[in-house]
């Protein structure tokens, strides 16, 4: 079995969840409540159980799939769920699902009677690689990502890459994202392994060293007030583009979609205002726009766009922030970019996809 020791809490690979069983048995648990929407209701929750010995201790508190409804108003309806529950400060929430799970139900059990314990589950490759490590919880206000929310740190994470099988292929291609980002901002190593690889044929290796990328970085600053903000290169316009697709769009882009979006700008903007040679930019456009579909920015979201990313949380003083690459492999963060440069990113990508 193969653990990380992450801050307070211990990332478990391929443990066929045994320890979860112990955890549970440990924790003197008043009730134990498993959270998940239909889809991994579906899909996953007879996996969980099958691993788990058929393990029927449990309540389920099922919601809709969907960033549009990682909200306010669904997490009023779950708190009120355990209301009715009798859900006391002794109870412990599993979070089974991809992103959306992992964030909104650390954010309803970090709240709820001001905490309770909860373990994360995740079983999408987005949120095994990202969403469910370093302890952040959050939900999205208007449509911007993850406005409200807390620092809380689960009890375990539990990394299980069987649950990829149920995946389809989008959704695939929507974690590999992420993983990209890892190697670009930290390892180009690992960056040009991950571009000799299959992303429908994720190996465990590969997600062990994303999880280990991600926790090394959230390990030295836990509460994002350095180094912490190098993860969020490609996010800046990436959750623009993204939080705008969702509101105008018929089909929604995937956020890792969107985020290779924001890492070819963002790229852009690293040759422009950092150190990235227009070689690595090359290099980085042609192999994101060889997995990804084109996707054009229109001309007249450019002022949406700038409004999205004026509410990011992590700007300062009122200025954009970005992190960006200084080569492939190292990144920035805290940099300043004027709005002519940001729009330029834009056209940009989509002079790469005409």
């Amino acid at each position: 079995m193969n653990i990380i020791e992450s801050s307070g809490h211990s990332i478990h690979f391929e443990s066929a969840l045994a320890p979860l069983a112990a955890l549970i048995e440990n924790g003197k648990y008043s009730k134990v409540f498993v959270f998940v929407d239909r889809n991994t209701s579906e899909f996953c929750l007879p996996f969980f159980q099958e691993m788990l010995d058929d393990f029927t201790g449990f309540d389920l508190i099922e919601t809709d799939p969907g960033e549009e409804n990682k909200n306010i108003d669904f997490c009023i309806g779950i708190w009120k769920t355990l209301l009715d529950f009798e859900a006391d400060r002794k109870c412990l929430m599993i979070n089974l699902g991809g992103g959306v799970i992992t964030d909104m139900g650390g954010f309803i059990a970090s709240t709820y009677k001001r905490g309770i314990d909860f373990i994360n589950i995740p079983t999408t490759l987005l949120s095994q690689v990202d969403a469910s490590v370093g302890g952040k919880t959050g939900i999205d206000i208007d449509n911007v990502k993850n406005m409200v929310g807390t620092f809380a740190l689960p009890q375990a994470v539990f990394i299980e890459t069987s649950f990829l099988k149920t995946l389809p292929e989008r959704e695939l291609l929507s974690g590999f994202a992420e993983m990209i980002k890892h190697g670009l901002i930290v390892d180009g190593a690992y960056y040009n392994v991950l571009k000799a690889a299959d992303y429908k044929q994720i190996e465990p290796i590969a997600v062990h060293r994303s999880v280990e990328i991600k926790n090394e970085v959230v390990t030295e600053d836990p509460q994002e007030k350095g180094r912490r903000k190098i993860l969020n290169f490609g996010h800046t316009i990436g959750h623009a583009v993204e939080s705008y697709a969702l509101i105008n769009d018929k089909a929604p882009l995937t956020h890792g979609e969107a985020i290779a979006i924001g890492m070819i700008c963002e790229a852009y903007l690293s040759s422009t205002n950092n150190t990235l040679t227009k070689e690595e930019l090359e290099d980085i456009t042609k192999y994101i726009l060889s997995l990804y579909p084109a996707y054009q920015i229109k001309t007249k979201s450019f002022k949406d766009l700038l409004g999205f990313m004026q509410s990011d949380k992590k700007n300062e003083h009122g200025q954009i922030m970005f992190s960006l690459l200084n080569k492939i492999g190292a990144c920035d963060y805290n940099c300043i970019v004027t709005e002519k440069d940001i729009l330029e990113s834009l056209s940009y990508y989509n002079n790469q996809v005409k």
